[in-house]
């Protein structure tokens, strides 16, 4: 009684962390090998637990030892074989629960869930995996395409700069040659500016 109450906040219910490999199971209907898989349960654990696999479609499946125990710092196999290959079944994802206790215990301490999932064809899978890769691939290379069709312009643009540059340069020389002109005779200050304004526009045009 004594080490049960000492245990008792260490092992709280349904908090043991349940180390498990794979988290995912893929059965392929063409592919007789991937029909028979392994899930492997960790102890890594002071004490021994007990384990037991649980199914949201039992039918489907066969679980060798569906329960059973694991020593402290041991680990241990489940064969669970797909034993209803059918089309209908294609894509749909069931699941199963391990939960594990500890032996002198039938609360659950911890549970973890697996996905199981059957596929038509590990080639299928395969080809629409390099499809989806060979897409991708062609994304990036539109993109860069259409990066580069994008730089040109700003390229002509960098090159035209200076034009607009002498025209802006212009404008400002106009306004500045304007200021102190504005004392004097008016009919001097449209002369002027009409002529830098053509000698400016000359010069972006040359330069364009």
């Amino acid at each position: 009684p004594m080490q049960q109450q000492k245990r008792q906040p260490e092992l709280v219910e349904g908090n043991l962390p349940v180390f498990v490999f794979p988290t995912e199971l893929i059965f392929y209907a063409d592919d007789q090998s991937t029909h028979k898989q392994v899930l492997t349960l960790y102890n890594p654990y002071e004490f021994a637990l007990k384990f037991k696999v649980l199914c949201t479609t039992p039918s489907k499946y066969a679980v060798v030892d569906a329960t059973g125990a694991v020593k402290p710092q041991c680990c241990v196999d489940i064969v669970i074989r797909h034993r209803d290959v059918r089309a209908s079944y294609y894509g749909v994802i069931d699941k199963f629960r391990l939960q594990v206790s500890e032996q002198s215990q039938r609360k659950a301490l911890g549970k973890k869930e697996i996905i199981a999932t059957l596929l038509p064809s590990a080639k299928e899978q395969q080809q629409q995996k390099e499809e989806e890769e060979k897409r991708i691939k062609e994304h990036l290379a539109e993109s860069v395409f259409f990066e580069q069709t994008l730089c040109q312009p700003e390229n002509r643009t960098a090159s035209s700069g200076p034009s607009l540059l002498t025209v802006f340069l212009g404008i400002v020389c106009v306004a500045a040659l304007m200021l102190p002109t504005l004392g004097e005779m008016e009919s001097l200050v449209p002369l002027y500016l009409h002529l830098s304004v053509n000698q400016k526009l000359v010069a972006a045009y040359v330069l364009g």
